[in-house]
């Protein structure tokens, strides 16, 4: 989709929120069918809100991929590929085409088994590695769909054995005069933070006859539809992930506490209660207040908040004494929807609004949460399995744990 074509789409998506802002104002009893109706309008303010901010990740995308694209053509020599390169690629093109005829697959492997800067490996042992700029591209094009990548720290590294020494805070100073004593002063408090990684696994597949077509972009489409699913296995982990051979989630850790950060336990997340046992506070002006302060200043100035469209679109219908909404819909394409001025972050994986969830993250994530890639992807293909298609399973490994946890406070819907 072009980028003038995508301003139009969240314009219109400004004007539905608005308008259903406005039907919502207009209701004064809640009788059987004035309820329903408020249930259905929620529901389509959800989907209208989702599709809002999916167009203006993507216009996003579109203008880091333009940006990309001219730094690259301004750099010296950078229109000149190395003949190795071209020749890995064309061979792994070939391969998806054609698989064993030809001999594609043994060119692509005498290729692998001769470059330094790819993941080699036989057919028989689990595939060939993906052209390290295809696999790249494949990274950034996650990189542009995912939300929570698009916000928390992302790291590439070269094997499932990866720590971070992460401090807790505890370094103290002390006043002295040119000739006093100098005493020992306290030290930080620090701990590791090592990252549970998974094999993550997609499996693209498409026609043979569309294999056989020239005209036909196998290259562009296998990238796409990689990381799309890539994507979207990923953002459940990274949200609630158990860390068994997967990512520990933000909401994955150790259970969530209500004890400030100076007494908290290192590793261990703090939720603000919306008082109310399963449903949001009487007064979410105030309960937000708290979830905004309670994150400390220097966490502040890059916070966003987090959660479902769902969610999103309960919050955008509270208005506050003042006539003000709590969510702040953008006026202009390319700027975000915010929460007292906070970037507001579509997440379908977070919980809905029910008792004892948390619905609602805030914070620095790119502070709290690591996610870590472990470098090179690979693929085979499978014309066996289902006939007239031709199959290509795709694993990469991924890791990601929670970082510094005085970065992120969640919003539970209870009591206390």
């Amino acid at each position: 989709m072009a980028l003038d074509d995508l301003k139009p789409l969240i314009e219109e998506g400004n004007k539905t929120i608005a308008a259903l802002r406005s039907e919502v104002d207009g209701m004064k009893s809640q009788d059987v069918v004035q309820s329903e109706k408020i249930g259905r309008m929620e529901s389509d303010l959800a989907v209208t809100l989702k599709a809002k901010q999916d167009a203006e990740l993507a216009q996003k995308a579109i203008e880091k991929r333009l940006e990309e694209v001219e730094t690259k053509a301004n750099r010296p020599g950078s229109g000149l590929d190395t003949k190795s390169v071209d020749e890995h690629k064309a061979a792994f093109v070939d391969y998806m085409r054609k698989g064993e005829q030809g001999g594609a697959a043994n060119r692509l492997y005498d290729l692998q088994a001769k470059a330094v800067d790819v993941r080699v490996a036989t057919p028989a042992s689990g595939g060939f590695a993906l052209p390290k700029e295809f696999a790249a591209n494949v990274l950034k094009l996650i990189q542009d769909t995912s939300p929570i990548r698009s916000i928390a720290n992302v790291v590439q590294v070269g094997s499932t054995d990866y720590h971070e020494i992460v401090s807790g805070g505890g370094f103290t100073t002390e006043w002295l005069g040119e000739t006093d004593t100098r005493n020992q002063t306290a030290t930080p408090d620090v701990y590791d933070v090592a990252p549970t990684f998974g094999e993550l696994a997609a499996k693209p597949e498409a026609t043979r006859h569309s294999m056989n077509d020239l005209f036909f972009d196998v290259e562009s489409w296998l990238m796409a539809e990689a990381a799309e699913r890539f994507a979207a296995a990923e953002g459940l982990a990274f949200v609630s992930g158990n860390g068994t051979n997967k990512p520990t989630g933000i909401l994955g850790g150790p259970t969530p506490v209500v004890t400030a950060d100076a007494t908290r336990a290192l590793g261990t997340l703090q939720y603000i209660a919306t008082g109310q046992a399963a449903a949001l506070a009487t007064n979410p002006f105030d309960t937000f207040k708290d979830l905004l302060f309670t994150l400390k200043a220097g966490y502040r100035a890059n916070a966003s908040f987090l959660m479902n469209s769902l969610t999103m679109a309960a919050l955008a219908k509270v208005k506050g004494s003042d006539g003000h909404y709590l969510l702040q819909m953008a006026v202009a394409a390319g700027e975000p929807d915010t929460i007292s001025g906070k970037r507001v972050v579509i997440g379908e994986d977070m919980p809905v609004i029910g008792a004892n969830a948390f619905p609602v993250a805030f914070g620095d994530f790119s502070k709290g949460y690591t996610i870590a890639d472990v470098v090179g992807m690979w693929m085979i293909r499978d014309e066996i399995t289902k006939p007239g298609w031709v199959r290509f399973p795709m694993h990469k490994r991924v890791g990601g744990k929670l970082r510094d946890t005085q970065a992120i406070k969640l919003l539970k819907i209870a009591v206390s």
